[in-house]
């Protein structure tokens, strides 16, 4: 079970302002450069003002702006007749940059580093790269968890509003960085398996 799972009653929620973007000519892939390039900018400013603790409050309110762009971007591309090779780059590119110019800022933070979060940044490019393998393989875009992209913006978004509210934290918290990335190679894992078993024809062997 993932976060992802709830991604249809988001998106009925959005369906009326994503019909008055449509007639008013926005295209996904505008909405879809919007969210990347106000992630890069989001992560470059935090990570600027680091040292200003509530600064991090930025990541948690961008990441909600943000899954809605990504909502609203796949609703214009399938129900108003814009996808498109360029789209689909586009959209899988955008996704692990913003990913890792919003999660980037937190190796500035004790007891977080740069070892633990780019092993997380690396995974996490991982997890995406193994989904859209699930569909070059014959079968579909994979999104199984337990840590898709869905779950790590809740996780980072509650770091950032931690970070953000909070004296310095606990040396514990670190631990949660190793965990986080063995929940990646888990995901890496299952949508790979789960791209195998889909893409193989009845009664082929394994």
């Amino acid at each position: 079970m993932t976060i992802y799972a709830l991604k249809p009653r988001f998106q009925n929620l959005l369906r009326p302002l994503v019909g008055r973007l449509a007639a008013g000519g926005v295209t996904a892939n505008q909405v879809t450069l919007v969210a990347a390039l106000g992630s890069i900018a989001v992560g470059a400013g935090v990570a600027w003002g680091a040292a200003c603790r509530p600064i991090f409050l930025a990541v948690p309110l961008w990441l909600l702006v943000r899954m809605a762009l990504n909502a609203i971007d796949g609703m214009l591309a399938r129900e108003f007749a814009q996808k498109s090779r360029l789209g689909f780059y586009l959209n899988e590119i955008a996704d692990v940059v913003s990913d890792a110019a919003l999660y980037a800022p937190f190796a500035l933070v004790a007891p977080f580093g740069p070892l633990g979060i780019g092993s997380v940044i690396v995974l996490a490019v991982l997890t995406e790269f193994a989904g859209v393998l699930g569909a070059a393989a014959g079968g579909e875009r994979r999104y199984d968890g337990p840590m898709g992209k869905s779950d790590r913006a809740a996780v980072f978004g509650a770091l950032g509003l931690w970070v953000g509210i909070s004296a310095p934290l606990p040396d514990w918290v670190g631990w949660g960085v190793p965990a986080i990335a063995v929940l990646l190679a888990l995901t890496v894992v299952n949508r790979v398996r789960a791209g195998l078993v889909e893409a193989q024809p009845i009664g082929a062997p394994r």
